[in-house]
């Protein structure tokens, strides 16, 4: 069996149009002719069996005969398709009709479970198309236009509503504007522009109506790279082979050769050679090599594999990914909703010669005069304020806000506002890495409150998990390098990268498969969509995560908790475990029986009913992996 992707054109280069209710009615012709001959002991004459069975047959092997045909005109022979269709049809030809429709209704059954348990196949990049706006307000002749983004030509006006995507890169016109650049660069702090700087498509305007000038076409904009990376990431995918479309190269030109040596060997040394004794005898041997057994028992172990991940939160999209995963050596990571929560959270409050309480109450009391998510994480913090009186707010563009409260001169904001002021500062609090709101009271420095994206309580856990497990943890993130720093330091993550747009993760991350790493990449935004689709394995984050990562992701853990790449890795490993006792079972005894069927002993429904048996005690081994604790 081959993995289900159908990018690639190795053994599975079809798309089984098997229907169920083909399958079914197969299934349910076979078990009544059975019932029939041996529970009533009824029989048919060989016309009627041949055309009930053949009905049978075909509904359940069109796909099957079909790709096998379409390799025989490449001369492709040495294929499990081919091997089948060859051994039922011979079953067919001495007249072992149900046992021709067995085998293949057994087989099918193999590839309807495949195909059930890897059917969200990765590739669909629609989420991140719809992310694009398919509509644009442009001002032409002092009136407002709406168009589609392809028809907007560099150098016109567009217009973008507060809540609004950005269509197309541009130039900011209006005095000012704050966005939300999460989509591309990952970054938590929204990022607040002035006249004369660059907005890109993807960004989402959070406050005002904003005027921007185009400056790119609309299929040469950052999102529509992103896209493009995304594109080319997915084709240069390496595609993880299962074992059993390996093993089929050397199984089946075997299995042929061996047939044919039951055929010609006896002539040489049995007196009394009958060519129709031994004829049957070859037909009997492929039959009973068709992998029928390993086609059902091998899909349904990667099944059983997915079903306990579900169950922990954890959505693989086949089974191919069971077994990369436990092949990883190397977990980068996204920061901003990965490692962190991606929610502002203050973090310390440093207040001069004044009581800490009526520090925030007054800086909450100043920050209510504004909308930014920062101000609103310290309103939260302060909770309810009252018996301060503001009056005069004054908001200072790009460096915060002046008012007077119960009388005196207030100014929050950066350290820029304080330099604006000439308001002279401890210059430590400059080499504080997280967001920080510097506060004055009549001219004199009040203290500061820093603001973080909280990391997550469990992520300390995880890294400490991976580095047990051998496993190399590198971060890649859009936030300043202060911030990144800081994060690696606190989780102990072994290599941190910040300041980076996708293209410089996607760098990263080809750099690191250059020198021959297998890594897994988490992340959770429309920016890490490239790396998810580049990484040997990507894992998305899909409770805040974006569609577009969920979409590109071969894993995503349902709860965002990230101990649960350890818990995917584990469940691979079981899974591979289990998957491997499957093959050797299946093996043994299909050697046994090949043995017995090529000495005359073993008959073709003895073949049947031994393949049948360990197809169920294969079966009943997958079914176990749901029952494991991880």
């Amino acid at each position: 069996m081959t993995e289900h992707n159908h990018n690639h054109s190795h053994d599975h280069d079809h798309d089984h149009g098997l229907n169920n209710w083909q399958l079914l009615v197969a299934l349910l012709v076979l078990v009544t002719m059975q019932v029939l001959e041996y529970g009533f002991h009824i029989r048919f004459n060989n016309i009627t069996e041949l055309l009930i069975y053949g009905a049978a047959y075909l509904l359940s092997g069109y796909s099957v005969l079909d790709l096998a045909w379409r390799k025989a005109k490449r001369f492709d022979f040495f294929n499990e398709f081919f091997l089948m269709s060859v051994a039922t049809i011979g079953a067919f030809s001495i007249g072992s009709y149900s046992e021709g429709v067995a085998v293949m209704v057994f087989y099918s059954i193999g590839e309807w479970f495949q195909e059930r348990a890897v059917k969200r196949a990765k590739g669909n990049i629609k989420a991140l198309l719809d992310v694009r706006p398919d509509a644009v307000d442009v001002v032409r002749n002092g009136k407002i236009e709406t168009v589609n983004p392809k028809d907007v030509s560099i150098g016109e006006v567009i217009q973008v509503k507060a809540g609004e995507k950005v269509a197309l890169d541009g130039e900011l016109i209006s005095e000012k504007a704050t966005f939300n650049t999460a989509a591309l660069t990952g970054e938590s702090v929204p990022d607040n522009k002035k006249q004369g700087e660059t907005v890109l498509a993807g960004m989402i305007n959070l406050a005002t109506v904003c005027d921007i000038k185009v400056t790119t076409a609309f299929r040469d904009s950052k999102l529509s790279k992103v896209l493009e990376m995304v594109q080319d990431a997915q084709a240069r995918k390496s595609q993880t082979q299962l074992f059993i479309s390996k093993f089929a190269k050397v199984y089946t030109p075997v299995v042929f050769a061996l047939a044919v040596l039951v055929v010609v060997l006896p002539m040489l040394f049995v007196a009394d050679y009958s060519f129709q004794t031994w004829f049957y005898r070859a037909l009997v041997f492929l039959v009973i090599s068709c992998p029928c057994a390993l086609v059902v028992s091998i899909p349904l172990g990667y099944f059983g594999g997915i079903g306990l991940a579900s169950k922990q939160g954890i959505l693989f999209k086949g089974g191919n990914y069971l077994d990369a995963v436990t092949e990883i050596d190397t977990v980068v990571m996204d920061k901003t909703g990965t490692l962190t929560k991606g929610v502002f959270k203050i973090n310390r409050v440093h207040a001069v010669e004044m009581d800490e309480r009526k520090f925030v109450e007054i800086v909450a009391t100043i920050e209510s005069k504004s909308n930014h998510p920062i101000a609103e994480a310290i309103k939260e913090y302060a909770g309810k304020v009252s018996g301060y009186t503001i009056e005069q707010v004054e908001e200072i563009a790009g460096h915060g806000l002046k008012a007077t409260i119960n009388g005196e001169v207030v100014l929050a904001g950066n350290l820029k506002l304080l330099k604006k002021f000439n308001i002279s500062y401890d210059k430590s609090i400059e080499e504080i890495v997280d967001t920080i709101v510097v506060v004055a009271i009549n001219d004199q420095f009040a203290g500061y409150i820093t603001i973080a994206d909280e990391i997550k309580s469990e992520a300390s856990q995880a890294i400490a998990d991976m580095h047990k497990l051998g496993l190399k943890t590198v971060m890649l993130s859009g936030d300043k390098q202060s911030v990144v720093n800081e994060v690696a330091k606190v989780l102990h993550i072994d290599y941190a990268y910040g300041d980076l747009l996708p293209e410089g993760k996607v760098k990263h991350v080809d750099k690191l498969k250059s020198e021959g790493r297998k890594l897994a990449f988490v992340g959770d935004g429309i920016n890490d969509a490239p790396v998810l689709a580049l990484a040997d394995v990507g894992i998305a984050m899909g409770g805040l995560g974006s569609d577009a990562a969920i979409e590109t992701a071969d894993v995503v853990i349902q709860n965002d908790n990230i101990t649960k790449i350890i818990s995917a890795i584990k469940i691979g490993k079981i899974t591979r475990s289990i998957v491997w006792q499957n093959i050797v079972l299946a093996m043994v005894v299909k050697v046994i029986v090949l043995v017995l069927g090529a000495g005359g002993v073993a008959t073709l429904w003895e073949a049947v009913i031994a393949d049948v048996g360990v197809a169920l005690v294969a079966i009943l081994n997958a079914v176990r992996i749901q029952g494991k604790n991880v």
